[in-house]
């Protein structure tokens, strides 16, 4: 038997996805989780083979659950999501993510996909495979991790003066990090930045 730990914050997901599951002969959801946290708690005690981990949780996230666990040799992890966008795909890749299929893949594909990560073998859904290969064959702007926090924060509407205080920096500064995205992204003003790196899925 394939033993799996669901990991999700909503019980209902956890529970369809359970029942998904453990209708296959060779695979058992022996625990289950709702942040990663919790799952490193429950790994500590119980046997997995297989983590199966949404991407977004509090306290700790997939991206991060999947990085611990690669730093501590745990069980592999099939990342389980809504979000198809390239920079959490490659996040999670980048952590040592076995798989990254989204929530809407059919029961039996996904039972196939924790066989496969089982087996060491890769796993991704086709629409992941598209964004991946747009991402390598697209040219794309380089952000620095700061710049990409910022235009994030601008994203949401956040002015100067709140984003300075988010990340425990001055207004001076935030205004050049801006015109370092300006001229990165070769536009002139807060909309047109935002909106050229959504287009080009820098930022959510």
């Amino acid at each position: 038997m394939i033993r799996v730990l669901l990991v999700d914050d909503h019980p209902v997901v956890r529970a369809g996805l359970s029942a998904v599951l453990n209708t296959g002969d060779d695979i058992d959801v022996v625990a289950q989780a709702g942040t990663g946290r919790e799952a490193l708690e429950v790994l500590a005690s119980t046997q997995v083979d297989v983590v199966v981990s949404d991407i977004q949780m509090p306290q700790m996230d997939g991206v991060e659950l999947t990085a611990e666990l690669r730093k501590i040799g745990g069980p592999p992890v099939l990342i389980l999501t809504t979000f198809d966008t390239e920079n959490l795909i490659v996040a999670a890749m980048n952590a040592g993510a076995q798989g990254y299929l989204l929530k809407d893949a059919p029961p039996e594909e996904l039972a196939r996909a924790v066989r496969a990560v089982n087996e060491g073998k890769p796993v991704m859904s086709d629409q992941v495979t598209v964004a991946l290969t747009r991402r390598l064959t697209q040219p794309r702007t380089s952000l620095s991790a700061r710049e990409l926090e910022i235009l994030q924060a601008v994203a949401t509407g956040h002015t100067n003066k709140e984003i300075a205080q988010e990340l425990f920096i001055s207004q001076a500064t935030v205004k050049t990090h801006l015109v370092h995205i300006f001229d990165k992204l070769g536009v002139d003003n807060r909309t047109s930045a935002v909106a050229k790196a959504r287009e080009q899925q820098l930022i959510d």
